[in-house]
C-alpha cells in the first residue's frame, strides 16, 4: 500500500507519498478503513518537524483523523460491517491508503454529508465537544472567548457555541478571517494585530465565561483577565510557549479555573477516553451535523500526492478552517 512517510524531520519537503508495507488485519476489536480522505491537524505540522512524537503503540505515520469505507472488521466488532461510509478518530496513520482504528473511535458519515467532507470533522469535533461541553459545561446564555477563531477547531467551535445558545467572541489575525468567523455566529470580532482582547471584550461584556485557548503561555495572564467570574480557561495548544507566571490571586478574585487537556493521549476506552468522547459525538452532536446546523469548513481539498502544498496551505494566514487531503475516489 501507499502511505506518506517522512525523510527526516523539517519542512513540508521531507514528506512523500510511497510505498510501505501494508497494513496487517484488524487485530480484535479493531477496523480497517480504505481512506478516501485525511485531514490535516497542527499537530501532523508539529510532528513532521519532529516536535510532537506520537504516544507509544501509536502509528509513526502522520494523520489523526480520516473518512472512508470499513473494509475488514476484527474479532468482536458487532457494530460495523465492510461498507460502512465512516469517519474515525486515531493516534496516528491516517495519511495512508488503509488504517486500522478502534470500533470504539469509529462515527457514521452524518447523513447528507460527502464522504470526503467528513474527514474535516473527528478531531475538531472532539476537542471541541470533550472542552467545551464536557469539561467547561458550556450552555445557553453564556460567552465564549475562542482564540484563533479562523483554524479548524475555532470555526466548529462557533457553530458549536450558537448552537448551543451561547455567544461567541473571537480572536484572528485579518479581517478576512473575522468576517468568515461572522459569517458562522460570532459577534464580537477582535483582530489580535491591531487591539488588546482583553480591553475590546471588557467594552461590551463583564468577562468570558468560557476561554478556548491555543496559544498557552503567552497568553496566560490576559486570559484571566478576560474571565469572568466564574468563568472556565481551557488550555488546548502552547502555541505562546509553556512557561508562563500564574497570579493565582487574580484567579482566585474571579473564583476561576484553568483546565489543560489533550485529545491524542487519552486512553482508548474509559473515564476521559476517546471511546466516551464519541458516543457523546454520536448521541448529542451528529445530529448537527445531520441536519446542517454545524458544517464542516473546509478550506481546501488537496491530492496526497501534493501533501507538502496541504501543509503550507494550513500554515498559511489566509486559510480559513480545515484543510484535507483527498487519498481515494469515494
Amino acid at each position: 500500500m501507499y502511505a506518506v512517510t517522512l525523510d527526516g524531520f523539517g519542512g513540508p519537503e521531507v514528506m512523500k507519498w510511497a510505498q510501505v508495507d501494508d497494513l496487517p488485519a484488524p487485530g480484535p476489536g479493531e477496523v480497517a478503513i480504505d481512506v478516501v480522505a485525511a485531514g490535516v491537524n497542527r499537530a501532523d505540522l508539529l510532528q513532521r518537524q519532529g516536535l510532537y512524537p506520537p504516544p507509544p503503540g501509536a502509528s509513526e505515520t502522520l494523520g489523526l483523523e480520516v473518512s472512508g469505507v470499513v473494509a475488514e472488521v476484527g474479532a468482536g466488532v458487532r457494530d460495523w460491517r465492510p461498507g460502512d461510509k465512516v469517519c474515525a478518530l486515531l493516534s496516528g496513520g491516517g495519511y495512508a491508503e488503509r488504517v486500522n482504528a478502534p470500533a470504539a473511535q469509529l462515527l457514521p458519515v452524518p447523513e447528507g454529508l460527502d464522504v470526503a467532507a467528513a474527514a474535516a470533522l473527528p478531531e475538531v469535533a472532539a476537542t471541541v465537544w470533550s472542552n467545551l461541553v464536557m469539561t467547561a459545561g458550556l450552555h445557553s446564555g453564556q460567552l465564549l472567548l475562542i482564540h484563533g477563531g479562523g483554524s479548524g477547531i475555532g470555526t466548529h467551535a462557533i457553530q458549536v457555541a450558537r448552537a448551543l445558545g451561547a455567544r461567541v467572541a473571537v480572536t484572528a489575525g485579518s479581517r478576512y478571517k473575522l468576517d468568515r468567523c461572522a459569517e458562522l455566529g460570532a459577534t464580537v470580532l477582535i483582530n489580535y494585530r491591531e487591539h488588546d482582547f482583553v480591553t475590546t471584550l471588557h467594552s461590551e461584556y463583564p468577562g468570558a465565561d468560557i476561554i478556548l485557548d491555543n496559544m498557552g503561555a503567552a497568553y496566560l495572564e490576559r486570559n484571566v483577565e478576560a474571565l469572568a467570574v466564574d468563568g472556565h480557561l481551557v488550555v488546548i495548544g502552547m502555541q505562546g510557549g509553556v512557561k508562563a507566571e500564574l497570579n493565582l490571586g487574580a484567579l482566585l478574585a474571579k473564583r476561576g479555573s484553568i483546565h489543560a487537556t489533550n485529545l491524542r493521549r487519552r486512553p482508548e476506552t474509559g473515564h476521559g477516553s476517546k471511546a466516551e468522547i464519541i458516543t457523546e459525538l454520536r448521541r448529542h452532536l451528529w445530529p448537527l451535523v445531520s441536519d446542517g446546523t454545524v458544517v464542516p469548513v473546509v478550506s481546501a481539498e488537496v491530492p496526497v500526492t501534493d501533501v507538502a502544498e496541504a501543509h503550507r496551505l494550513l500554515d498559511s494566514d489566509e486559510t480559513v478552517g480545515k484543510v484535507i487531503l483527498g487519498i481515494r475516489e469515494p
